[in-house]
Parts: structure tokens; sequence; C-alpha cells
């Protein structure tokens, strides 16, 4: 054992852990960061096949907090405007859909306006799917949200609270929902006006100024923590003393670690579930005209969404190429898809969606990320505060989205390390 303690230790180099560290400096504290990678990053890492460079699931900054601001801002980057899309069977509809049912016939309007009438005055419960039928009425919520919940949590809308919900849904308004189904000159209602994105270097870019101010560490897998003692050991080596221990890694990885956690706090831990993602990043040979990101409510196909890194940043791909990925999730840390299905099911996609064709194709690539999004099972934030409550009392404090195991921005997981000290 060092004999003398590392006075701020922070577990995970993701942008949480970064953030801590930087508010460590800013105090005049020592802190170093330990990433299991061989380098930092976390989610907001990148990865290049073939010339054509992928962030790892879709990244984009509307930060408006002036410390984010100050840091983001540093980086050279585009503006684009925060327009998307969502493709239904065989249309493609302005989101969020139920403010743009302009493309839709004229019966199918009218059964979803006088669903919408129909509403419920008030959720028949306190779970997600009654918050839909309450906001949007039966047809729109099973037609649209109800469909979408399944494929992007891979859990039913009943099984969820509304607690993460806040401006991520457009609550539904008659005049809205009215002048949407009159004409496709309808305002854009999303919850920001621009998106942010770097001009070179992938998302990652916008954190490289905190990289390389950290006293970092990779290659540092955690695999032992005592509490009482204060120390970690890495790569099972020996303990590694601390003074004060931040902590970025999910909750449930954590409680696995902790050799001192006692068996009823490991129990609530066990309750945590997060999604995972498989992604098919796809390179194109040519030049394709594609929405910034878009919303997949068609059941055959098997991603949520899709987006186009060379649509964010020409400098994602080989001149005169252009680029797409998805993301396809699954409930826990094992994928329900199999890569080479999975990727079938992409190529088929893009023949529905009316993007490419197959020789189209010249990069088709599938990876898995094991922590995608906190999952909001009714009921997980008694979980999730026994656990956290237990790692606070022994001095050990949390931070990100899987530390807080919270649904938590790129930006707002920045602020959560910084707040962490």
């Amino acid at each position: 054992m060092a004999d003398e303690p590392i006075d701020v230790m922070v577990l995970g180099g993701g942008i949480a852990g970064l953030g801590a560290a930087w508010r460590a400096r800013e105090l005049g504290r020592s802190a170093v960061v330990y990433e299991a990678r061989e380098r930092a990053g976390g989610l907001l890492d990148h990865f290049t096949v073939d010339g054509f460079r992928f962030d790892q699931a879709v990244h984009l900054s509307f930060a408006t907090e002036p410390r984010v601001r100050e840091l983001f801002d540093r980086t050279p980057h585009h503006t684009h405007p925060s327009d998307s899309r969502c493709f239904e069977t065989d249309r493609w509809l302005k989101h969020p859909v139920q403010n743009n049912l302009f493309p839709l016939a004229a019966a199918d309007k009218v059964a979803l306006l006088k669903s919408f009438l129909a509403r419920p005055d008030a959720p028949a419960g306190d779970d997600y799917e009654s918050w839909l039928r309450h906001q949007y009425g039966d047809a729109i919520a099973e037609r649209y949200p109800l469909r979408y919940t399944r494929k992007y949590w891979d859990t039913p809308a009943a099984q969820l609270s509304t607690a993460w919900v806040g401006n991520r849904m457009r609550r539904a308004e008659l005049d809205e929902v009215l002048l949407g189904l009159v004409t496709d000159e309808t305002p854009n209602t999303y919850y920001t006006k621009e998106m942010r994105y770097p001009k070179a270097g992938g998302f990652r870019a916008f954190i490289d100024p905190l990289i390389a101010d950290t006293e970092l560490r990779t290659g540092h897998r955690v695999t032992a923590i005592d509490t009482a003692a204060r120390t970690v050991c890495f790569n099972g080596g020996a303990p590694v003393a601390y003074r004060q221990l931040v902590s970025s890694l999910p909750l449930p990885l954590l409680a696995t670690l902790c050799t001192d956690m006692p068996a009823p706090v490991r129990a609530h831990a066990r309750q945590l579930v997060a999604t995972s993602i498989d992604l098919v990043s796809v390179g194109f040979d040519k030049p394709l005209v594609s929405d910034l990101w878009f919303y997949l409510y068609d059941e055959s196909i098997w991603a949520s969404r899709g987006y186009s890194p060379s649509v964010k940043s020409p400098d994602a791909a080989p001149p005169g190429c252009s680029s797409l990925q998805f993301e396809a999730y699954s409930r826990g840390l094992l994928s329900r898809f199999e890569p080479e299905a999975l990727k079938a099911n992409t190529v088929q996609a893009l023949r529905t969606l009316g993007i490419a064709r197959p020789e189209d194709i010249v990069v088709l690539h599938h990876c898995r990320l094991p922590w995608g999004n906190v999952v909001f099972d009714q009921g997980m934030e008694t979980h999730r505060d026994a656990v956290r409550g237990w790692l606070a009392d022994q001095g050990v404090r949390t931070c990100g989205r899987f530390g807080e195991w919270d649904y938590l921005w790129s930006h707002q997981s920045l602020l959560s390390g910084w707040n962490a000290l």
C-alpha cells in the first residue's frame, strides 16, 4: 500500500469523473482518475472503421449552463437546428408525432382526434402508460409512444414510472394537435432549438481540454473496494489508499465491488436495471440525404432511432462519403439481438426508409454498450436511494448517469461530477 493516500480518487474516466477531477483542481486538491479502458471519455468516446468515425451512441450538445458552455465552447463546433422526424411503416412524420399527423389518411385523423378528445381527465395510475393515455388518448398512445416504449426501453410502459419524463415528452395541447392535422407547416416544439457538435474529433472533442488537464491512470479496472479501510484494488493488485472516493461507476457494478456492503443493500442494488445498446454503424460510398436524427416507430425495424455522424460533422466520414448509426436497446446487460441478424435487419431498414441500397454500403459494423439508460421501473428510487445512502454514509460520493442512477444528459453528468465535491 502506498504510504501517502491519494487525496481524491475518482473511479471512471467519463465526463462525470472528469468533472469531479476538474472541481478538485479548482479547490486546490490533488485528484487522480482511474479508468478501466486504455483511454478516457466513457460513453462520449468514439471509434473508427475504415476512415469513418462513429460516436458511442448519439451525442449532441444543447447545454445552456455557463460552466458547461465555457468548457464546450472552447472547441470549434457546428450548430444544427433541432429538427427531427419519425418513421411509421411507410411514411415520415415530423416530431413530435401527435402534433404532426397531417400525412395520415382522413379517416385515421378523425379516429385519432376523437380518441384524443375523449382522453381521460386524469391518469388511471401513476405509471407511464396511464400518463400516455391521459396525455394523448388511447388511439395516439397505442399507435405511437406505447409502441416506441417497447422498443426503446424493452419494458412495458405500465411497469415504468413517470419520474424520468420531465420535458423529454411533449405534453399534448389541443391547438397544436389540431394545427398538425390540417397542415405540415407546424412549429418546432422540441425542448431546445439548436444542437451543437464539434467540427473535428467527435463529441469527445468537447471534453478533450478536461482530459488534457487530468491526471489519468488508464487500464486500471477496479476489483475490490474496502470503504472501511478506504482502499481500492485495481486489476487484482495491492490496495491503494484514498482520503476521498468519488465514483461514476454504475451502482449495481459498484455494489459487487464493495467488499463491506451489507447483504440487504446489495439486494437493493440487484433491483436496479439499465438498458444496454447494440450499435450498428453504416458507412456509404456516396453522400446521402438524411436527418440529423430520427425515431423509428416501425416494429419491423429493430432499431429505435438513427442519426447521421456525417451530418453532425462532415469530418466523420471520408470525402464524398456519408454515414448513419442505429441504436437497438435491450433491458439488462444481455442483448436480445444476434449481431448478424441485427445487421441484416438494418440493411433492410435502409431500403424501407428509402435512404440507401445495399450496394451503397462500404462499412457495416456492430458493437455493444453494456450500459445505456437507467430504467425507471416503478419503485426504483427506493432501491437506488438505499444504495446511494449507504455509500454516502461510508464517505463515497457517486456521480454521473449511473452513479446518480438518473436520466442525465452529458452536460448534466459533467455538473454531477462537479457537484460531487
